[in-house]
């Protein structure tokens, strides 16, 4: 054989000639072939598979286009082609075989193995193609089938055993690898809204999983707002009592998780019609505890780094704040939370939060002082004026000054009856 022939993958050779696939197309028996081979050995009069031996219950053929796919892509890479990506692709069937495997290959410890190799790939120096190549197989689907569907209830209330939540973490971690190549297959994602017990072990698996799965789980509810293909999914998310729970509840928690839990929260406000399920779980007192957590972060040097952290998502949290408030619902929510308006109001000048934050706060206490004369009192009482003087005079944006200037304006009467 020739140099190029022996770096054909063996995935790509038909069993019947040995040579590279010109028309991959797959039998009943989920066995694939070459047209030109599969047809004389059909027209000979074989009613059998030629690999299993299996009867032909159905003896049409169907077009292999993931591996028509995968073959043009190896293709056009031509002289570039590294030989090495022969053993990954036959090594990537394999691992897949093997996360589907039913018999003893298949265990949770193979399995566990067999994600580690996957998660190993996308930092290897051809992740490129084998990134590619993991999308063609569709790993997407089904890693988003292993973690979130086929499971028993008994099975589902064993979330917490070691073994398994170790084969959830590898898994998802695997799936936001795949997610991050693009939105063209997010689509996939839709599995979970498409079957009830589905959406149930997700909710499960942010209840009761470790902190890195949550963190994976926020990412997966990001990566679910982002294409129009999954805003239904997203919906489904933002409506889901128990869910919008477990998410606030990782925001106050002041964990590593907490920080994707903001960026979780952010993506469901996106909706419209995700806001007033927001508010009524509790999402405005969770993200006001998150703002006082930043404006008060210091100690150790681990909280420092996680202050910092938070500091970069401190305008992200103040965005979800001012479009919760566009609801009435919200407004109300704030203003009788005991720390509400004061927690707006230390935003809107520290030397701990940036002019975005500024401009969040200025925003948001609009929204709820035009509405609530109790409000500019809070406001005025703990210590807005100096607070808006102040920023007025800084290197703050021309919006945000402008909006200064129309509180100071609001504040102007309440404050002069106030100080008489």
């Amino acid at each position: 054989m020739s140099e190029p022939e022996m770096t054909i993958p063996h995935l790509f050779r038909c069993p019947i000639s040995l040579d590279l696939f010109e028309d991959p197309v797959t039998l009943c028996t989920g066995q694939t072939y070459d047209r030109s081979s599969i047809e004389k050995w059909l027209g000979s009069g074989n009613l059998t598979c030629p690999v299993t031996m299996q009867k032909l219950h159905d003896p049409s053929i169907v077009p292999n286009h993931t591996l028509r796919h995968l073959i043009h892509q190896w293709l056009q890479l031509g002289p570039q082609f590294h030989p090495g990506n022969s053993a990954t692709i036959d090594s990537l069937a394999a691992l897949k075989h093997t996360l589907l495997s039913q018999e003893d290959d298949g265990s949770l410890e193979n399995k566990l193995e067999a994600l580690e190799k996957i998660n190993a790939f996308f930092s290897d120096e051809y992740c490129s193609f084998s990134r590619s190549c993991f999308l063609q197989l569709g790993f997407l689907p089904m890693l988003l089938e292993l973690v979130f569907g086929g499971r028993t209830t008994e099975e589902s209330h064993a979330v917490s055993n070691n073994d398994h939540m170790k084969f959830v973490e590898l898994a998802i971690s695997c799936i936001m690898k795949l997610l991050h190549l693009g939105n063209d297959d997010l689509e996939a994602l839709n599995i979970i809204k498409d079957d009830e017990s589905k959406l149930a072990t997700f909710v499960l698996l942010f209840e009761n999983g470790t902190n890195s799965v949550k963190s994976s789980l926020c990412h997966v509810i990001e990566s679910a707002s982002s294409s129009e293909t999954t805003q239904e999914l997203c919906y489904i998310f933002g409506n889901t009592q128990k869910l919008v729970h477990e998410i606030v509840l990782v925001l106050v928690q002041n964990c590593d998780a907490s920080e994707d839990a903001v960026k979780a929260i952010s993506a469901l406000c996106s909706l419209n019609s995700n806001r007033e399920s927001l508010v009524r779980e509790g999402a405005i007192e969770g993200i006001l505890r998150y703002i006082s957590m930043i404006s008060s972060s210091s100690g150790n040097e681990t909280t420092q780094i996680r202050g910092q952290n938070k500091k970069l998502l401190a305008p992200m949290a103040l965005g979800i704040v001012v479009k919760l408030l566009e609801l009435e619902s919200g407004r109300e929510t704030l203003v009788n939370h005991p720390n509400g308006v004061d927690t707006l109001v230390k935003m809107v000048f520290s030397v701990k939060c940036d002019q975005d934050c500024s401009e969040g706060a200025v925003e948001a206490l609009s929204l709820v002082c035009c509405d609530y004369m109790h409000a500019r009192e809070q406001a005025i009482g703990a210590g807005v004026i100096t607070k808006l003087l102040l920023l007025m005079q800084s290197h703050c944006a021309t919006t945000t000054k402008s909006k200064a200037r129309m509180l100071l304006k609001l504040f102007k009467s309440k404050w002069i009856q106030m100080s008489k």
